[in-house]
């Protein structure tokens, strides 16, 4: 099972180009860190992984500058991502991004 997971990343790596992928609000994409967590950690870790990015990733989170003048995401979960963890576009366009990232809804 853990083979197959790997599997389906490569190809989706493999089959889709870079500028076609969606872009990530993580600095280290779903993809690889999904692939990273399988590999180290196992199918289960993976699995998690998975499930935790598809359902934070860009779906309704906010980036803010807290009172420091550090940008921050809140994630749809409520958990707060600091700057180490944010893609490096939305840092250098803080001026512009601040507010919703995204809103996947049903009736989009």
């Amino acid at each position: 099972m853990k083979n197959v997971l790997l599997l389906l990343i490569k190809i989706y790596w493999l089959v889709v180009p870079p500028a076609k992928r969606r872009k990530c609000i993580f600095r280290n994409s779903c993809s690889k860190y999904v692939y990273e967590e399988t590999v180290n950690k196992g199918i289960s870790s993976g699995l998690k992984a998975f499930k935790y990015r598809f359902q934070n990733c860009r779906s309704g989170a906010y980036i803010i500058e807290n009172p420091l003048g550090e940008v921050q995401i809140i994630l749809p979960n409520q958990q707060i991502l600091n700057e180490t963890e944010i893609s490096e576009r939305f840092i250098k366009n803080k001026n512009s991004n601040h507010g919703k990232i995204c809103n996947h809804s049903k009736s989009q």
